[in-house]
């Protein structure tokens, strides 16, 4: 790290992922210098043990570095009731089971009493040889080797095992040392945090700014002195005045889609046509045109189901899930009955054109949406959405203008999204080499102003 010497002389820790270690620094295992406790969940049936003042900790609540809260609370009857126990301010939480395993370990410093779920454990380190802080950081600066050395192999759903976790080794400054490389990642990872809250904050603008120029253009046009009317449609407002307002299927040709039998393998397996399914979603979600897609069915598995061939150039739209999702098919293809997909009638509308009024109606999709579990949009409102019609010649120019702008701003996206893949990067790193005494901050001290130390 710039700016910051090694210490003088290093040791080899034994351990192959944590390599050399600072030559003075003692090694112990986590067992030895930490307690561990679990928690556990009241009955849910007992109105009694819930919405009281204790804040009960699950993985959903580790989102952040310091717990002050929680969604659920329990009450003193339904602490006494559950293998849960009270946490005193200070303690290392890390979830144990959870499927946000997979990609990292989450750990928190609780600054007020907590009770934990069963997915959650507390560590209470023996306040002579360690503080929690140093260790939070030392789990995060060595996430992704903690996640591999502390899985359990084989279980249905991720979770850290307790002898891996326990039998530990790690790198043990003395206590005021400790504290200093506490002192100092918690000054300079604010300083870091604070460029990622800054260039996150540049990301949603920007994307606002997209979608502001996606509605703007197919609700009002690209010239700003022509006449407007009332669209007499909530979300469109006023339109162009010599724009036409119609349901989308009276200016393209609904269709919806199947899925063939999975009992029939010969559906399936060697198939060479293109189908469009929810597990494509994430696709969708990116492009305006699709060319591939997850899975491929047989002519067979179209002849003996519902599913239609439909030409290319349809616009698909899912109507499960995530509503709205749309693209253009670049060639011949299916899609499953979570998908619809709009024909064009070019002589009205060009797909490009669609495409565009699909982007711009995400809130109004919202409002047509129903299910608790998995969204969806059914086909009676889908046969009443609207959309402006523009003469054909403004629809490619709204389209070539509004793709010209899309592309600034997606190219603005792409420098931003870098620039805070590096401060997560630095980030990262600096809080690894603190903690593994990569670099010696013992002389650090905190300054007002910005300059590297």
């Amino acid at each position: 790290m710039s700016g910051f010497k090694p210490y003088p002389a290093y040791k080899d820790s034994g351990v192959e992922w944590l390599g050399e270690v600072p030559e003075h620094w003692a090694q112990r295992k986590l067992k030895y210098i930490a307690r561990f406790s679990g928690g556990g969940t009241p009955s849910r049936e007992k109105l009694t043990y819930w919405n009281g003042d204790i804040p009960w900790v699950s993985p959903k609540d580790m989102k952040f570095e310091v717990i002050v809260g929680a969604e659920e609370s329990i009450t003193s009857e339904g602490l006494q009731n559950s293998t849960a126990s009270l946490v005193s301010p200070g303690g290392l939480l890390i979830v144990v089971r959870s499927g946000i395993l997979k990609h990292t370990i989450p750990v928190a410093i609780n600054n007020v009493e907590v009770a934990l779920n069963q997915d959650m454990k507390a560590l209470r380190f023996n306040p002579k040889l360690a503080i929690s802080d140093f260790f939070f950081r030392w789990i995060q600066g060595f996430n992704n080797q903690l996640l591999h050395a502390w899985l359990k192999q084989g279980a249905t759903v991720e979770s850290v095992e307790q002898e891996y976790l326990a039998d530990t080794t790690v790198p043990m400054p003395g206590i005021n040392e400790q504290r200093m490389i506490v002192d100092f990642l918690d000054h300079e990872t604010a300083r870091i945090d604070a460029l990622i809250e800054e260039q996150q904050r540049l990301i949603e603008l920007l994307k606002e700014k997209r979608q502001a120029v996606i509605s703007h253009a197919v609700t009002k046009g690209l010239d700003p002195t022509v006449p407007m009317k009332d669209s007499g449609v909530e979300w469109l407002g006023e339109v162009p005045g010599h724009w036409e307002i119609a349901r989308v299927k009276n200016v393209a040709k609904l269709e919806s889609g199947h899925t063939p039998s999975k009992n029939f393998p010969e559906y399936w397996e060697g198939g060479d046509i293109s189908w469009i399914s929810l597990n494509d979603s994430k696709r969708l979600k990116v492009v305006d045109y699709i060319d591939e897609t997850t899975f491929m069915i047989t002519a067979l598995g179209v002849s003996n189901s519902s599913a239609r061939l439909l030409p290319a150039r349809a616009v698909v739209f899912t109507r499960d899930a995530t509503i709205g999702l749309a693209a253009i098919t670049t060639k011949p293809m299916c899609v499953s009955q979570h998908l619809i997909a709009w024909i064009c009638n070019e002589n009205l509308v060009i797909p490009e054109y669609l495409l565009l009024v699909f982007y711009a109606m995400e809130k109004e999709l919202d409002r047509f949406t129903f299910g608790a579990t998995i969204k969806t949009i059914g086909m009676p409102d889908i046969r009443e959405l609207v959309t402006t019609v523009p003469p054909m010649t403004e629809q490619a120019r709204i389209v070539a203008d509004v793709n010209a702008q899309r592309d600034r701003i997606g190219r603005l996206l792409q420098e931003s999204d870098m620039a805070l893949a590096l401060y997560l990067e630095r980030r990262s790193a600096l809080i690894s080499a603190a903690v593994t005494g990569k670099i010696d901050v013992r002389n650090w001290q905190s300054t007002s102003g910005d300059g590297e130390q």
